[in-house]
């Protein structure tokens, strides 16, 4: 040092404690962890306790921006994790911090602006710090509690194109948080790129890969050792895998078995997914196993019930006593419709055929069961005629567990080893005497069960029935009603009017040859009630057919009484009704097509929530109001809906609302408005509290849910899964808290700034919040619903909301899912008996 330096520093104790100050700000290369007195700079970084992975600065190949990111620190620095992937620094002066007491993680630029940060959902932390642990998981977490559940965020949660050994690969079934990995745009951008790879828990766990909305790859259904299409993904010396599923969480995971050994799965740009190897003799990676390696591992190629298999030319053909579907197509390498049995079903004398060697089909609509055997799983799927093959959930120790498919059978391949036993539906008179089925077992499933089904099933239509018939001379206004457009009787693409039902009805066959046999390319939903399939008729008009599911959570109740409630409605913000098809064990209800579905698929997709701005958002809000008016107001008998949510909006071509799926609706004469009830039905979450706990349901119910309706087309967010950093609230407890401190504005989904009308907004919010109040009285009717939306008056002060908070209560839990049935992605609708 030099001798002036020095002498100063003895005469002024100012350069010492400089000095030291600068000692303690600077992080060394040697430390884990950032302290909320720290902070890391361009060109610092911070490393594992073990020295396996580093925090740092980066620059892309290529490119002159700047990232923070990790990486295996004695490898070539390729980052395996990425925080500021849509935020490049443009220059070094890139600073990552963490504050205190609030505990966010914070990245700023040379102006000293957050460009990137993290969030957390728990209470404040008093000595917060953020750590890179020995597994590459960066965390911030209290400063004297290490416990992983306490954690307050972590890089594992939100992972870039790299999975990591010990990183849960699945869905948090309580949070609603899904981790998945995103490709990065190119090797020069980090940002997510058109390819994610999923762990999808929508049926059976499974792992795909997807390019947007379409999946181009799938590995298979986990089948306790491997997922089914991904034979090399097995326990070895090196990795161990395995899915866990549980009621609050499925996720899967790798392990490394020698620690020393660094091995990663990576999502490239142009969505390749590898595992990976790094090697120390020749300093680089190695590719231990790929996603895609032939023809076959494109999803679907060769169509429903085809199977590919890349030693046989051509590549996709059929399982033996299937056909191709189109024959001229199939011979022009055109395989996309796959393959038809070559004798139809007739489900009370059907079979199945065993089949082996394959890659297990998709498993996006499924049910499975972990505890039942293969005997066992033979006889569900035998009673349910849309139940199309079965299979062992679990491989290891003989077979356990049973997984049925409840569709057309997909994405099938040969496989030379490790293919597994499928069980496909067939006719009995296709079924040869030496197949691999059980004789007797076949023979109590397709001739004694199907009798007693035949025989109840025979009761409930006579029953239907005598109901409709009554019910028509309790009605005689109805007695000549027919559809508009419906004239030629002798047609058999069109319905026929009969004396039994106030509807047409079509007869089996149109509906399954509209439907193309309920093809699986066809479904277009599932919820309480069962399926949904879209169909075209000989004239061309396109139509949606719900299909009554033997599974389903509702029944010929329901079924009866959508049709008496929405056969007699006519309005623009109703789904119309065409006709209904009651025939053999089928019940069906067919509906004009919607084609772009139901609102929960906009506002609650991130991609899609963009196409609805705010005056489309706005539009829906009022036709939806109107169309609660005319039930409870204006139409020939008041309807109180009982399940109005998102689910149950569809859009037109023009994105116009119209209220949809009535089976769980009342209707009352008179002046009658209300009824209490020992049946509560309806979708938590949309159910006011004096008819969730005490059974008692109005108009004003139906209020209720159109305010939390409101709520959530305005925030782009569910009530009941709502989450925010700063308090336990549901979204209704929030709107009310921002409402209280004038910040309403703060509730709108950011995505709506730049198109929204502040005061239309503001005026929603307010008449949401009044929608929801605690008491029913306090709460609108509709029609003064319709006249604050339209109209610039001041508005009474809103009160507080009922379910101010979500209630956790064991009906809650026992009613809000299980990961063993098949479920919408939606929330269910949900029937709960003996209300107080």
């Amino acid at each position: 040092m030099p001798r002036v330096m020095e002498k100063s520093m003895e005469n002024s104790p100012f350069f010492l404690l400089l000095f030291i100050s600068l000692l303690f700000l600077n992080i060394s290369s040697e430390t884990d962890t950032i302290t909320s007195t720290q902070s890391i700079k361009d060109g610092d970084t911070i490393v594992s306790s073990d020295g396996t992975f580093e925090l740092g600065f980066f620059t892309p190949a290529n490119s002159q921006n700047r990232y923070v990111g990790i990486w295996y620190k004695l490898t070539d620095r390729t980052p395996v994790w990425v925080a500021n992937r849509q935020a490049p620094l443009k220059n070094k002066s890139g600073v990552l911090t963490i504050s205190q007491p609030a505990g966010v993680l914070s990245l700023l630029d040379a102006s000293n602006q957050t460009i990137w940060s993290t969030n957390s959902s728990g209470p404040s932390p008093k000595n917060p710090v953020a750590q890179l642990l020995e597994t590459g998981n960066l965390v911030v977490r209290e400063a004297d509690d290490d416990s992983p559940e306490n954690f307050i965020w972590q890089s594992f949660d939100y992972p870039s194109n790299t999975l990591l050994a010990g990183m849960k690969f699945g869905k948090n079934l309580v949070t609603g948080l899904e981790v998945y990995l995103s490709s990065w745009k190119s090797p020069e951008d980090p940002a997510p790129g058109e390819y994610t790879y999923h762990c999808d828990i929508t049926g059976y766990p499974q792992d795909l890969l997807r390019r947007g909305s379409k999946v181009v790859y799938r590995a298979g259904p986990w089948n306790g050792v491997r997922w089914s299409g991904a034979p090399s993904m097995v326990n070895n010396t090196m990795t161990t895998y395995g899915v866990v599923i549980s009621k609050d969480e499925i996720y899967y995971k790798y392990e490394l078995v020698n620690k020393s050994v660094i091995s990663t799965l990576v999502v490239n740009p142009d969505g390749d997914t590898r595992r990976r190897t790094w090697v120390d003799r020749t300093h680089g990676w190695t590719n231990y196993h790929s996603t895609k390696i032939d023809d076959c591992d494109s999803y679907g190629l060769c169509g429903p019930y085809g199977t590919c298999n890349t030693a046989a030319a051509p590549v996709c053909g059929c399982f033996d006593k299937f056909v191709a579907k189109h024959r001229d197509d199939w011979d022009r390498a055109d395989w996309s419709a796959g393959c038809v049995r070559e004798v139809g079903l007739n489900c009370s004398s059907d079979g199945f055929l065993k089949y082996s060697g394959v890659k297990l089909p998709d498993t996006n609509v499924s049910w499975y069961n972990q505890t039942m055997s293969l005997g066992e799983c033979e006889d569900v799927c035998a009673t349910n005629c849309s139940c199309m093959a079965y299979t062992s959930l679990d491989i290891r120790n003989g077979g356990s567990g049973c997984l049925l498919w409840l569709g057309d059978l997909v994405d099938i391949r040969q496989l030379s080893d490790h293919g597994q036993d499928i069980y496909i539906r067939m006719a009995y008179s296709a079924l040869d005497a030496e197949d691999g089925s059980s004789g007797k077992r076949r023979e109590i499933v397709t001739v004694g069960l199907p009798l007693i089904i035949a025989a109840v099933l025979v009761v409930l239509g006579l029953g239907t029935v005598f109901y409709f018939r009554k019910w028509k001379k309790d009605h005689p206004e109805h007695k000549n009603y027919v559809i508009p457009g419906y004239k030629n009787k002798k047609d058999s693409s069109v319905p026929t009017h009969t004396d039994d039902l106030e509807l047409p009805q079509f007869d089996l066959f149109t509906i399954t040859q509209a439907t193309d046999n309920f093809s699986f390319n066809n479904k277009i939903g599932e919820g309480g009630f069962g399926p949904v399939y879209k169909g075209v008729l000989e004239g061309e008009q396109e139509i949606a057919v719900k299909r009554l599911s033997e599974t389903s959570n509702q029944g010929l109740v329901e079924f009866k009484n959508e049709v008496i409630c929405i056969a007699k409605l006519q309005h623009r913000n109703l789904v119309k009704l065409l006709g209904c098809c009651i025939q053999g064990q089928e019940a069906m209800l067919v509906y004009e097509y919607m084609p772009n579905k139901s609102l929960d698929s906009f506002i609650f997709d991130q991609e899609q929530s963009g196409l609805l701005d705010w005056p489309k958002r706005f539009n829906i809000i009022n036709g939806i109001a109107r169309g609660l008016l005319y039930l409870h107001q204006d139409s020939r008998l008041r309807i109180i809906h009982r399940d109005l949510k998102v689910s149950n909006i569809l859009l037109d071509t023009d994105m116009n609302p119209k209220i949809s799926d009535f089976g769980m609706a009342r209707s009352f004469g008179g002046n009658e408005t209300g009824a209490n009830t020992n049946r509560v039905v309806g979708t938590f979450g949309y159910m006011p509290p004096e008819y969730a706990v005490d059974g008692i349901f109005s108009i004003k119910s139906d209020v209720f849910s159109f305010g939390v309706l409101v709520l959530e087309i305005i925030s782009g967010k569910k009530n009941r899964k709502f989450v925010h950093p700063d308090h336990q609230l549901n979204l209704i407890g929030h709107a009310w808290t921002l409402y209280k401190d004038n910040r309403s504005m703060e509730l709108v989904d950011p995505i709506l700034v730049g198109s929204c009308h502040l005061a239309e907004v503001a005026r929603s919010i307010h008449v949401g919040l009044l929608c929801v109040q605690q008491s029913p009285e306090d709460r609108p009717n509709m029609s003064s619903v319709v006249w604050m939306l339209s109209n610039e008056g001041v508005l009474p002060e809103a009160k507080q909301p009922g379910f101010f908070t979500e209630r956790n209560v064991a009906i809650s839990e026992q009613y809000s899912g299980n990961v063993n049935t098949p479920s919408s992605v939606n929330d269910m609708t949900i029937t709960l008996l003996d209300a107080r």
